[in-house]
């Protein structure tokens, strides 16, 4: 059994991995349709919660039906992060994820995110007083291995935030200064992870874009669960085909073409409901890509699809893209 604090979830949990203006409440909806077991939102800026900057706020809106799931913060001064925690208390979330790992240069070089590694004091005084403010909540971090390849702190950094009380860590496989560029490097996750000291929860993060990668990475290194994140996008299903595969070890089969185009139908129409026709559509591109990944002669329905901006026609496209590939 996976427990965070009072949160139990009784098989190997898959994890939808928080990320700005993706992992809003459409697409967490779908994720959940396919078994994501634990989801968060998408990042939250504690200085914005503080000045209550409207956007900001809604970013905090949950549903029943996506527990358990995390709000995530981030920022630099205590007073502010530990002030935006108690708001996002308020949200009832089933944990609160303190964002120490975001590489984003205008989060990190303003000692936000990843910036946090290279003032390692800082962000333990964060945490603790985070965790002291909460009290009756589950308090996690997510973090890289370091800044650089000159300061792979994450065995050392994990033992002083286990003593500072979070009930879980969340390592991506990189530096802030990789970026998303190369191999994450589980290796020294898995170090973590097999540190006798620790008694929380370790949780996988980068790479991990297959059923065989994430089976290959529970095997080897034994983390506790398996985070993904941008082999998410365009592909929520992600989380059933390496639930399947984990249970049964026989790969399932692609979703249809059909399949797909209804469900980026329904996507589109959740996103639309919940920000707005314009940036419903706008950030729905991004999904698109990945949804028909690997369709021959795409291109024209691709440009189509992120150009259009009128939804029935939207629309229109999907279904000529069904028509043409009904057969993939």
């Amino acid at each position: 059994m996976f427990k965070i604090g009072n949160i139990e979830i009784n098989r190997y949990p898959l994890i939808l991995a928080p990320m700005e203006d993706v992992t809003d409440v459409s697409f967490r909806y779908i994720c959940k349709q396919f078994g994501a077991d634990l989801m968060y939102t998408e990042f939250i800026a504690s200085e914005a919660l503080v000045r209550n900057i409207d956007k900001t706020v809604k970013k905090m809106h949950l549903e029943d039906y996506e527990r358990p799931v995390g709000i995530q913060i981030y920022g630099h001064d205590p007073e502010h992060m530990v002030q935006a925690a108690l708001l996002a208390k308020e949200a009832k979330p089933d944990l609160i994820d303190i964002n120490c790992g975001c590489p984003v240069k205008k989060i990190a070089t303003r000692g936000d995110g990843a910036g946090l590694l290279q003032n390692v004091p800082l962000m333990l005084e964060i945490v603790e007083k985070i965790v002291k403010a909460v009290p009756d909540i589950p308090v996690t971090v997510k973090t890289r291995l370091g800044w650089d390849d000159d300061s792979k702190i994450i065995v050392e950094l994990a033992e002083r935030l286990q003593d500072c009380g979070i009930k879980a860590l969340a390592i991506h496989g990189r530096t802030r200064m990789q970026l998303y560029k190369g191999e994450a490097d589980w290796t020294l996750i898995g170090k973590v992870k097999n540190n006798p000291r620790m008694r929380i929860p370790i949780i996988g993060n980068g790479d991990v874009d297959s059923p065989e990668k994430a089976k290959k990475m529970i095997d080897t290194y034994g983390v506790d669960g398996i985070m993904i994140g941008r082999a998410a996008v365009g592909c929520p299903w992600i989380f059933k085909t390496i639930r399947e595969y984990l249970e049964t070890g026989v790969l399932p089969q692609e979703l249809s073409v059909k399949e797909r185009v209804e469900l980026a139908k329904l996507q589109l129409t959740k996103s639309m409901q919940w920000k707005g026709d314009k940036r419903g559509i706008l950030e729905m591109r991004r999904h698109y890509s990945q949804y028909f990944k690997a369709l021959p002669d795409f291109k024209n329905y691709r440009m189509r699809l992120v150009t259009e901006m009128n939804v029935s026609e939207i629309f229109k496209v999907l279904d000529e893209i069904n028509e043409k590939y009904g057969e993939f």
